[in-house]
């Protein structure tokens, strides 16, 4: 397979990366973190290729990205009020939120758990590919597992060249490190499970 690296500009660019989405491929691309390698989050097939394209353990769950916090609220069956106040707050940026996972989110998703994690990137190239391709999209990070998480599309390519079709290219992302991670599914309590760009500081 040749992959191939699109700076994407004009509409169409990010129409033609949301029909790979569509069609149950792989694309690569930028957040404010690091670059996620994508795949329609509510496809289970889809998302076997991104556990085959990094050689990730079907166990580890993958994060679901949203275009804003309506999407995000369809991925949900419940809302805690701590989370709901998080995502006000931090979102779009670098925060993943833990949620009873909404009926519809395929157990690959999730690693068979009842719940899902979900955020809003705060990357202008992710949400419009997210608003193009009309479903939320299934991301860890762009990289063989056991790799540096890429922060460029040259790190995407020399990682993944030839197990995915297509890398958007939206530059050096800002932050370098992964988004930070809390689980809100215990009423009144808010636990952080990977620390983040977002500090306990900020979350207290």
């Amino acid at each position: 397979m040749d992959t191939e690296i699109l700076r994407p500009a004009a509409h169409a660019d990010f129409e033609r990366a949301a029909q790979l989405i569509r069609r149950g491929e792989l694309v690569a691309f930028p957040t404010e973190t690091v670059y996620g390698l994508g795949a329609n989050g509510l496809d289970a097939a889809a998302c076997a290729r991104i556990y085959e394209a990094k050689g990730r353990p079907s166990d580890n769950p993958l994060i679901l990205h949203a275009a804003d916090l309506a999407m995000a609220q369809t991925l949900t069956c419940g809302m805690p009020a701590a989370a709901a106040h998080l995502l006000a707050a931090f979102a779009p940026g670098p925060l993943t939120v833990v949620l009873p996972k909404a009926h519809h989110i395929p157990d690959i998703v999730t690693g068979g758990l009842l719940t899902v994690g979900v955020r809003c990137p705060d990357h202008d190239v992710a949400r419009r590919l997210i608003r193009a391709a009309g479903v939320p999209i299934a991301a860890p990070s762009a990289n063989t597992s056991g790799r540096p998480s890429p922060t460029t599309a040259a790190m995407v390519e020399a990682d993944l060249a030839g197990r995915i079709p297509l890398i958007l290219d939206g530059g050096c992302c800002q932050w370098g490190v992964e988004a930070t991670i809390v689980d809100c599914t215990e009423e009144g309590h808010v636990t952080i499970l990977r620390p983040g760009a977002i500090t306990r500081e900020m979350i207290a």
